[in-house]
């Protein structure tokens, strides 16, 4: 009778880690289907980086100085930027995220989950790592365009690689951000909100766009602390778009001194701490 109940309740009995990856991919698959048939929505995610992408170089590219390069010059500012823009892009797709467990959610989609017999954490696991594949294929195009505009990388593919890999980590990290603000809400609008409000001050106040040793002290600190600086700082590193004078870090941060291990380390820390948030809160809404 037990079993049975387990089952109405949509949890796996003696489920294993094995049962539970192929529900999420089940679930991926699923939500890559549904993105597939709606276009529209990756196509409206690529031109807002796109726009930054332009605006960024041709507007602001030679106003702003890069310690260490030549003053007006727009070509160490494209390479300098472009980390930053990666690093948007992959977190802006949060707000996506939480838009997307809302609808559902105000659909009745998760009660309909519910009465299957797979693993509870399938469902926001499948989501995420579909939001993933969507950020992914963003990013592929995102760096086509930034080649056309100028941006060159100066390391071997591996690194190159190893930087893209950091930015999806990244991504992945707050998709679950996104995930728990999505089951907090009432409404995919309100998710959307929800999801960029934050977003802004945390990828402004950052080394994405400008250098540091421009912002107040008190700024300076929060800006090399933040884990989407850290992800930046990686990715420029990784890339080899940095500049051989500029100084790692104004007030000796440790992400800016080790921004390849911070930027792990950061990403493995939101995983676990909002993932747990958000089964914990799934569990909740749907029980």
């Amino acid at each position: 009778m037990s079993a049975v109940t387990d089952a109405v309740r949509g949890v796996q009995p003696g489920g294993s880690l094995g049962q539970s990856v192929r529900d999420s991919l089940v679930v991926a698959k699923r939500n890559l289907i549904r993105m597939s048939r709606i276009p529209e929505m990756v196509i409206f995610g690529l031109i807002q980086p796109i726009m930054f992408v332009v605006l960024f170089t041709y507007v602001f590219g030679g106003s702003i100085d890069i310690p260490g390069a030549p003053e007006g010059s727009a070509g160490p500012y494209r390479e300098f930027l472009m980390a930053g823009i990666f690093a948007q892009t992959v977190t802006f797709a949060t707000a996506g995220a939480g838009a997307g467990i809302a609808d559902d959610m105000h659909k009745g989609l998760i009660d309909r989950f519910r009465s299957l017999p797979m693993a509870r954490g399938a469902v926001l696991t499948g989501r995420t790592l579909a939001d993933l594949v969507q950020t992914a294929l963003t990013l592929v195009v995102l760096a086509v365009v930034a080649l056309l505009i100028g941006w060159r990388t100066h390391e071997n593919m591996g690194k190159v690689l190893a930087g893209f890999g950091l930015l999806l980590l990244l991504g992945y990290a707050f998709s679950w951000i996104g995930a728990l603000i999505g089951l907090s809400v009432r409404t995919p609008e309100a998710a959307t909100s929800g999801g960029l409000i934050w977003l802004f001050p945390l990828t402004f106040i950052s080394n994405a766009f400008v250098p540091v040793k421009g912002m107040p002290t008190f700024l300076q600190h929060i800006a090399e602390w933040n884990p989407f600086s850290a992800t930046v700082a990686a990715a420029r590193q990784l890339f080899g778009n940095t500049i051989a004078s500029q100084p790692k870090s104004l007030t000796g941060a440790w992400p800016m001194e080790q921004p390849v291990l911070a930027s792990i380390l950061w990403s493995v820390l939101i995983i676990v701490v909002f993932r747990t948030l958000a089964v914990r809160k799934y569990r909740s809404a749907t029980a």
